[in-house]
């Protein structure tokens, strides 16, 4: 349970809220939610430490101890809207792909290697040839993540899920488990002013700011998920629904051969701002972020969005941050190339505990600060 830091005082609404995401009522609820949660802690086996859990809330996963030097690592995720895309283009095999990657690749950010995953699908109406395509999606996500897929569920609830057409709605959740040995638990608490950030691609929008994105490309710019955008090139449901990334292999390899590696961050929901979950006092210039994709260029013009917005939203195409030593970056970077995807150094760590500066971003060309929660203009 990812419990996002605070915005700070007097943070004007964003797009995100004027979309229908009311991000201040989560933080409220989230607080409510974990401080009852956290009694539920297991103060027995104090001898054998079985069952200790190791994190508090927040980060991305977290870690239960299972013996012998040894933790679980767990974590739980959705694809949330972007399961309306799906229904729109009547294509239900990738999905499965976005479920999996979500929950995975918060794994890897506790240095853990996923190991399970089951998944849960809530419908309107049980469809034989919808759950064969989500389940296909799911299996070859899972070959990609090098992970089993043990159990899971199917709940039909005709009067709770409700979809873009009539009985086609369905929400896709899972939750997955890894290993980590509980000395090497990762979380960026060595994270230290002068290492550097490298960013591995994403895909695109992966499954975060589904919501904003369908807001400004159907509602305000009148699109059909089969109309052609022509910043990229495809219709508007073919790019929105490109699968998510998953960088399970690369982030294990880096981990293991690169001693150097301090933290590593899964770019969804608050974007870059997911940096500042590191519990060490520091802080991030991205000063070398490359152009956001088309999409996100075409989703700031055509909805307005403030740079601030997109920024603190969207992954603007950079999917997992690494932090490394300097001399490591050239490791780090070879590592991602040989997975499949490109990376490049994008900034530095700085000595300003928890902000996060994009100085002259591609969006508007102003510098942004982050403090908390959200990006402002400099």
């Amino acid at each position: 349970m990812s419990k996002p830091p605070a915005a700070p005082q007097g943070t004007p609404a964003s797009a995100y809220d004027s979309a229908g995401v009311h991000i201040g009522a989560t933080e409220t609820a989230l607080e409510g939610l974990t401080a009852r949660l956290r009694r539920t802690w297991p103060h027995r086996n104090a001898a054998s430490g079985l069952g200790k859990v190791a994190l508090d809330f927040g980060y991305y996963a977290n870690v239960v101890d299972i013996g012998g030097g040894m933790g679980m690592a767990i974590s739980t995720d959705g694809v949330g809207s972007k399961t309306l895309i799906a229904e729109m283009l009547g294509k239900y095999d990738t999905i499965g792909i976005d479920c999996v990657a979500m929950n995975v690749n918060d794994v890897i950010c506790v240095g853990a290697r996923p190991l399970t995953l089951v998944d849960y699908i809530a419908v309107e109406r049980v469809d034989p040839a919808v759950m064969c395509a989500i389940a296909e999606g799911l299996a070859v996500g899972a070959e990609r993540a090098g992970v089993s897929i043990t159990g899971g569920e199917i709940a039909e609830l005709p009067d709770l899920i409700k979809g873009h057409a009539p009985k086609s709605g369905f929400d896709l959740a899972a939750t997955a488990a890894g290993i980590v040995a509980l000395d090497r638990i990762l979380i960026g608490q060595n994270c230290q002013p002068g290492q550097a950030v490298v960013g591995v691609q994403s895909s695109g929008i992966h499954s975060n700011g589904m919501t904003l994105a369908r807001r400004v490309l159907f509602d305000q710019s009148k699109l059909k998920a089969t109309d052609r955008l022509p910043e990229v090139g495809r219709s508007v449901g073919e790019e929105l629904l490109e699968p998510t990334l998953i960088y399970v292999a690369e982030a294990m390899q880096m981990i293991e051969e690169v001693p150097t590696v301090r933290s590593l961050a899964h770019i969804t929901g608050d974007g870059f701002m997911n940096l500042t979950r590191v519990p060490a006092k520091v802080g991030f210039l991205l000063d070398a972020l490359p152009e956001p994709p088309p999409l996100f260029r075409a989703i700031a013009a055509r909805g307005k969005v403030p740079a601030t917005d997109m920024y603190s939203v969207f992954n603007m195409g950079i999917g997992l941050c690494v932090v490394c030593s300097v001399p490591d970056v050239a490791k780090v970077v070879a590592i991602a190339a040989r997975h499949g995807k490109k990376a490049a150094r994008i900034g530095t760590v700085t000595a300003e505990a928890g902000i996060v500066r994009v100085p002259k971003n591609a969006i508007s060309g102003q510098d942004l600060v982050g403090e908390g929660r959200f990006f402002r203009a400099a």
